[in-house]
């Protein structure tokens, strides 16, 4: 195989559309990919053009065209691919014409939370977005049980470890109107981040609502609707 041809398993991956770059590595380590009816091992080098790549035993072909879609997701909808959990899944709401693509969430968010939501085929673009390194900010709308006393702000921007993950926030806003209400910005995406973290300060998230990713702004959208972003909206996702 050429070295010029090849690249590695969890970017093939990621290409392809099945995933993320960060989630191919866990499936590949999982043991569940094969190249050639090999068990894949981490970090393998495959070539798109020559070799044979499976994951649970079907055919993986790099995709012709990468889509990102922008979903306003409503409250009660899973960011799932696998339906065993039951309930609904944000991709009941995908238009017919994009049944066909196997789409994963572009970071994800909780049953309860609403919101900008993207969905893409692409591996690389997920990436970047998700990864602290992209330095891509995403902003939340908070509505709280309590008022918000200012004086925590530095606690919560300096975070707090729980179960061996630091959560912590990039900056915190309080509405001056609405004592109960803040705008939360994150540069990372720890499972739910947001209400772990306030929650170790005693407070309970009562709506969660993410309104904008870099400077795509989520405007009169309505709830449950999603089309396909146009080049120029899929780089505004990557300008603060």
């Amino acid at each position: 195989m050429s070295t010029e041809d090849s690249m590695r398993i969890h970017k093939f991956l990621a290409q392809a559309g099945v995933c993320s770059r960060r989630e191919a590595e866990r499936l590949v380590a999982d043991g569940g990919v094969t190249i050639n009816g090999k068990v894949a091992a981490v970090g393998q080098p495959v070539n798109p053009e020559t070799d044979v790549v499976r994951y649970r035993g079907k055919e993986i072909k790099p995709l012709a065209r990468n889509v990102v879609l922008m979903m306003n997701k409503p409250k009660g909808f899973l960011c799932t691919n696998d339906d065993s959990h039951g309930g609904h899944t944000v991709f009941e709401m995908v238009p017919p014409e994009y049944k066909a693509i196997r789409l994963f969430c572009v970071g994800r968010l909780d049953k309860d939370s609403e919101g900008l939501l993207l969905l893409t085929n692409d591996g690389n673009l997920a990436n970047k977005v998700m990864h602290p390194s992209g330095g891509v900010i995403k902003r939340y709308e908070v509505h709280l049980n309590r008022d918000y006393d200012p004086k925590l702000t530095p606690k919560l921007i300096k975070g707090a470890m729980e179960e061996g993950e630091r959560l912590r926030f990039k900056k915190v806003i309080r509405n001056p109107e609405n004592p109960k209400q803040l705008e939360i910005h994150l540069d990372q995406g720890r499972k739910r981040e947001i209400r772990r973290l306030l929650e170790i300060f005693g407070f309970h998230v009562k709506i969660l609502r993410r309104f904008q990713i870099g400077s795509l702004v989520l405007r009169k959208m309505p709830s449950g609707d999603c089309r396909p972003l146009s080049q120029k909206e899929i780089g505004m996702i990557f300008e603060n």
